[in-house]
């Protein structure tokens, strides 16, 4: 027993190695005074902590799939690489908190630390194998998460962001609980291994009790992930929340949440044409289409570019579902392709954002007037990004929605293709809003924004690089993981 313990801990080190950053930080912490501004060490052992974790991940790849601690976590080539998309998603808003003047000085190494603790809850739940294992994960998620939004505590917005957050990720977590004591009501077991062969030979009661229990499952990963109707705190916590916590918000959490979500339906509800299977699917369906409607709809309106980019990530995630409810290999890989270009695009246009506000005191759309001509390498790359983000070719964005109608085509979604083409179109309007702004409108002021230094431009423009490489040489990509045996059931 003691052998298989540690041939499981062996496939778990990416994990243990982000665990003993974060112990290893409180303690570096707690040696501070609080007039020590530098932090260096607590910045450095950080920076390496999370980069041999990514190293980790990289060298999973190439191990054989397994489910490992009784099967209740398990690591197969999906997860591990949404844990990458990840890990390097919390280096660089890590990274991005240390420049942004949105946190507190003081205030920068707790969200570091938070961050971290967030990224721990990520992981798990991106390979959780079981019901317990999955709530953990959201919670582990959602406990630090409400007290990230709150970082401004000189800010009635962020304080009014948290406490949204609590109340929603309550209610949500509550529900969440009360669908899987159902389930397991039903089949005696929360593994999902010992669930998924009892599906096909359930009794009418049975499922008159289940499709509702799964249904208040999924209310918990459609809080995460920000779908429609589960969405209506999204907006209000990521213009409340300092812009690097915004930024983080859009990536782990919503990455973790897909991943889960994605999971679940492919070992649940297969191709079988099941009462289950269309119940869920259908749900699925009407909150893809909605999520791609009212995110991008509702972007129209906003003046603020932070508020714009919160409402267009849940555009984003109804794109995600779109490729979830495909519901085979080919969805994954284009779920998969996406998150991977999702990542970049949010990045640039964070990073970019947070800069300006940092300057003018927010990211109202005004505030990019003249970007293009003062800083020109920003310009074309935040156009890049907005062009990419809309799905104008020949950028990754574009391949991204591609792979992502192709699948749904291939399973005859024609009407959600339909939408997400019409939004599409929606999205351009306030994407382009960006553009004309920088390119076209006189700048307000010519005081140089202190964000923009040469470090800080060559960053983000090698963050850029990959929305441009994979618009253009991504069928290698694409090719490697569709031909990949991505889940692994056990």
């Amino acid at each position: 027993m003691n052998i298989n313990y540690l041939a499981n801990l062996s496939l778990y080190i990416p994990e243990i190695m982000v665990i003993f950053t974060l112990v290893g930080l409180l303690f570096i912490e707690a040696t501070y005074s609080e007039e020590e501004k530098g932090r260096k060490l607590f910045f450095g052992v950080m920076t390496v902590g999370l980069v041999l974790a990514l190293l980790a991940l990289v060298k999973n790849l190439g191990v054989p799939p397994a489910s490992i601690f009784t099967n209740a976590v398990i690591i197969d080539p999906f997860s591990t690489i949404v844990k990458i998309l990840m890990v390097a998603g919390t280096l660089f808003t890590i990274y991005l908190g240390q420049q942004s003047r949105d946190i507190y000085s003081n205030m920068k190494a707790e969200f570091a630390l938070m961050a971290i603790g967030v990224l721990v809850g990520g992981m798990l739940l991106a390979s959780a194998n079981n019901m317990l294992t999955t709530y953990i994960g959201v919670e582990t998620l959602s406990i630090l998460s409400y007290v990230m939004a709150t970082l401004k505590k000189n800010d009635d917005r962020s304080s009014e962001a948290g406490i949204k957050y609590v109340l929603y990720g309550g209610v949500a977590s509550g529900m969440m609980v009360f669908g899987i004591s159902h389930i397991f009501g039903v089949f005696g077991s929360i593994q999902f291994v010992e669930i998924y062969p009892l599906i096909k030979d359930l009794s009418s009661l049975q499922m008159a009790i289940l499709i509702p229990s799964f249904i208040f499952f999924f209310v918990g990963l459609g809080y995460k992930i920000a779908c429609v109707p589960f969405h209506m705190w999204a907006p209000d916590v990521y213009e409340g929340s300092p812009l690097p916590v915004t930024t983080f918000f859009a990536i782990v959490p919503k990455m973790a949440g897909m991943a889960i979500l994605l999971r679940v339906t492919m070992i649940f509800f297969g191709p079988e044409n099941t009462v289950m299977h269309v119940s869920w699917v259908g749900v699925l369906q009407v909150v893809a289409a909605l999520t791609m409607i009212v995110g991008n709809v509702s972007a129209i309106a906003q003046k603020s570019v932070k508020r714009m980019l919160a409402y267009s990530s849940i555009g984003q995630a109804g794109f995600m579902l779109l490729g979830v409810v495909v519901i085979d290999d080919i969805g994954v890989s284009a779920v998969l392709f996406y998150m991977i270009t999702y990542l970049f695009m949010t990045l640039v246009a964070f990073f970019i954002t947070s800069f300006v506000a940092d300057k003018y005191g927010n990211d109202h759309f005004e505030r990019f007037s003249g970007l293009g001509f003062r800083y020109p390498l920003m310009g074309v790359v935040m156009a890049v990004v907005m062009f990419s983000l809309t799905g104008v070719p020949p950028f990754a964005g574009f391949i991204a929605k591609f792979n992502i109608f192709y699948a749904a085509i291939n399973q005859k979604l024609y009407t959600l293709v339909l939408i997400g083409g019409l939004t599409s179109v929606i999205s351009f309007y306030f994407y382009v809003k960006v553009i004309r702004f920088m390119f076209f409108t006189p700048a307000e002021s010519e005081e140089k924004i202190g964000g923009f230094g040469y470090i800080n431009q060559g960053l983000i423009t090698a963050l850029a690089v990959p929305v441009l490489f994979l618009g253009i040489f991504w069928s290698g990509l694409i090719t490697k993981i569709v031909h990949s045996k991505l889940f692994f059931v056990q």
